[in-house]
């Protein structure tokens, strides 16, 4: 199924905005200006001493301090900065050994881990490829069976790729008669990617390697070759902090050096535009899709590729303008299908017959009051998944838009897949919930019938669980809705238990049931688990987003802050319970409530957050977030940016709760010099006698990748820390 959510250069699953938070002078960061070195006041913690340079910027009228700027610089090419993380791990190790829950958190978090994992299956040429992670491999391997029934063969083994694990099988799509399988290879959790490509029958790697792809698709122009989106070459000593400009799709013939590969689009004049490209089941159009940062507004140019002959890539426009949300569904013949917020944001259903002699938009599916994630054209129907208060509902309609069945769901949950192609109804999902990890299944959409294809073997039973979604009053009256899991028995007698309470906010990105092996660990510890979709996110469409980003970010903050509060006046979380997490974006967010309510929170995980507002654009793909976040450099988003920026709010003389920033060196999404500045305004500032650490993982980037192992080391000493200073007791779960 074509989902919603692209792979756009700089999406980052993170997303900010600008926000109006009003924090009195009195209050200010002890990082501004003029601010004196202050001691570390945890008796129990000695810090690493962390040089303070006189760095001051003055924006707009205004002296910023930047004391710890030098920590910005690339950990692998500056020893003071890796002297600094070094002396900083081993602090916050010591600490953590000394947590009684660590090792009952890492045998737990490897029990409920060790379960058989696929993908769902890709159909080519009579055969399906999936993943398949056996339980505690750090890497799922690839492979491929003839015919549903047939026996399977090991294709790809990242597991022996590094000795490690941190090598890792990214994307991978097999050729349109699965004679080849194009795929991608991230090394230490980065997000540059190498293409290469496997001899399916014989199971030897091609020749062909391509370098410095990035936000890349994967798309096959028949047996011949592929399309991907790659940007130039960094300079020297830059491939992890320097801003992505230029990228463009290129076309690799197969059995050629990449120096000779075709560029297919460019918009050298517009160096700021991100481009990837899709190609038709039926290998008739090669649609790209451009984008200017992560706002979901596309322009989108089709390339015909039976003419290519004689035109050869000439891209012709159908949607110019940046201004709405544009998504390939599925063409054939001289029809393609989009999804697009065009006087819907929540999304409708378009076509165009390119073919016609004067090609027009007609409208197949109309908006209904749910919002469209995801569509695909599978036999010949449209399977079309929807958000129903951010759980999947799956409708299927006939092409000419008139609906037919709906695809029933096993509860609240997230079906994602509905993988196929046209004049074959075959079709496969997953589903997953909070207490239940993926299953994968098959369904004929002409007969209707489903059975399983691959459904996990469990440690634990998911009915002793409840998942419960409740609603809640934001600050300025916003109906939120949340999710709330615990074990039934809690729930059924009211007892309030430590809380873990996750939120993201951004980007227009939908957070949605799923399982967590790190999560249903703190719910066997006897801890209830809260998401709350607060605004920022896609779970409503447009709207939503728009109500969260730029000049509302606060929003964002305040319906975060309500959860917490809900969460404690219904008696969910213990008066002094409450743990927050958040990742990314969400990491942004942890650091913004706790400046702006260091009261209500206990114990924070603060995740690869985005934690500098006035410098966040300087790295990578820190360019591409002026859609949600603004422009540092413009006025009047500079005030709210710096209204809300983590770093430059830290409130000197308030009590602060226990924090927990982990972030990885390999990171260039969000380039670790964020956590580091943060982590180290915390413990400089006098803000109470909790620990503030930072955790600094190797060999690990914003987190796609990461191998098992590595995961269940990070999931153990985070949950263990927020256990401590929530009063969750895993000793008495054992």
């Amino acid at each position: 199924m074509r989902s919603l959510t692209r792979p756009v250069a700089g999406a980052l699953v993170l997303s900010l905005a600008t926000v109006q938070l009003a924090i009195a002078a009195d209050m200010a960061n002890p990082v501004s200006a003029g601010a004196a070195p202050v001691p570390a006041t945890n008796p129990a913690i000695t810090y690493p001493q962390t040089r303070r340079d006189n760095v001051n910027d003055v924006l707009f009228g205004e002296t910023i301090a930047d004391p710890y700027r030098w920590l910005e610089n690339d950990v692998r090419n500056t020893p003071e900065v890796a002297d600094w993380v070094a002396r900083e791990n081993v602090v916050t190790d010591a600490y953590l050994r000394t947590l009684p829950g660590r090792a009952w958190f890492s045998e737990k978090i490897g029990q409920l881990m060790n379960y058989e994992r696929f993908s769902i299956p890709v159909k080519a040429g009579g055969q399906y490829f999936y993943e398949r992670n056996e339980g505690l491999q750090n890497q799922p391997q690839l492979f491929v069976r003839k015919g549903l029934n047939g026996k399977p063969r090991l294709l790809l083994d990242p597991v022996q790729w590094s000795k490690d694990g941190t090598s890792a099988l990214d994307a991978w799509k097999p050729s349109p008669d699965g004679r080849y399988v194009l795929y991608s290879v991230q090394e230490d959790g980065s997000d540059w990617r190498r293409l290469e490509v496997l001899d399916v029958r014989t199971g030897k790697r091609l020749s062909d390697t391509v370098r410095w792809a990035k936000f890349t698709s994967l798309a096959w122009v028949g047996e011949e070759g592929f399309l991907y989106s790659r940007f130039p070459e960094p300079e020297g000593g830059q491939d992890f902090q320097a801003l992505n400009y230029n990228q463009a799709v290129y076309f690799h013939r197969l059995g050629t050096d990449q120096s000779v590969d075709e560029r297919v689009f460019a918009t050298p004049d517009h160096k700021e535009r991100s481009h990837t490209a899709e190609v038709t089941y039926d290998g008739r159009w090669a649609v790209i899709t451009s984008a200017i940062g992560t706002d979901s507004k596309y322009e989108v140019h089709a390339i015909d590729l039976a003419k290519r002959a004689q035109k050869g890539w000439f891209a012709r426009p159908l949607i110019t303008g940046f201004d709405n949300a544009w998504n390939l569904i599925e063409g054939t013949g001289g029809v393609l299908w989009f999804t697009t917020n065009e006087d819907a944001p929540r999304f409708r259903i378009v076509a165009i017959d390119l073919d016609a002699g004067a090609p027009r938009w007609y409208e197949v599916v109309r908006q209904s009051p749910e919002t469209i994630n995801a569509a695909s054209l599978v036999g010949n129907r449209l399977v079309v998944s929807y958000l129903k208060d951010a759980a999947s509902r799956a409708l299927i309609f006939e092409l000419g838009g008139t609906r037919v069945d709906e695809i029933r769901l096993n509860g609240l949950g997230t079906a994602n897949g509905f993988t196929g192609k046209p004049g074959d109804p075959e079709t496969f999902y997953s589903f997953a919930s909070f207490n239940r990890p993926a299953g994968i299944y098959r369904m004929d959409l002409a007969t209707g019938r489903m059975q399983p294809f691959a459904l996990p073997k469990l440690t634990f039973d998911p009915d002793a669980y409840a998942v419960e979604q409740r609603f809640f009053t934001s600050k300025d009256g916003t109906n939120v809705p949340m999710f709330v899991v615990r074990k039934r028995s809690v729930a059924e007698a009211g007892k309030a238990v430590p809380t873990m309470l996750y939120g993201y906010g951004g980007f227009d990105v939908s957070v949605t049931p799923g399982f967590s092996a790190v999560r249903m660990a703190w719910l066997e510890a006897g801890g209830a688990f809260a998401l709350a979709n607060i605004r920022g996110g896609g779970e409503y469409g447009k709207a939503w987003h728009d109500a969260g980003r730029l000049a509302n970010k606060q929003n964002v903050f305040d319906d975060f802050i309500a959860a917490g509060e809900y969460l404690k006046r219904e008696g969910i979380t213990s008066p002094d319970g409450l743990a927050i997490e958040g990742r990314s974006n969400g990491g942004l967010l942890m650091g913004a409530v706790t400046n702006q309510r260091p009261d209500l929170f206990n114990a924070v995980h603060a995740a690869v957050g985005v934690m500098d507002m006035l410098r966040f654009d300087r790295w990578t793909a820190g360019r591409y977030w002026v859609d949600d976040y603004g422009h540092p450099d413009r006025k009047e988003d500079f005030t709210i940016l710096r209204s809300y920026s983590p770093y430059h709010n830290i409130r000197a003389g308030v009590d602060y709760p226990a924090i927990i920033v982990t972030t990885a060196d390999t990171d260039d999404r969000v380039v670790p010099g964020h956590s580091f500045k943060y982590a180290a305004a915390l413990q400089a500032a006098p803000i109470g006698n909790k620990p503030h650490l930072i955790r600094i993982e190797t060999g690990a980037g914003h987190g796609s990748g990461k191998p098992t192992d590595k995961q269940i080391a990070e999931g153990a000493d985070v949950l263990a820390f927020l256990a401590r200073w929530t009063g969750l007791d895993v000793r008495s779960e054992k």
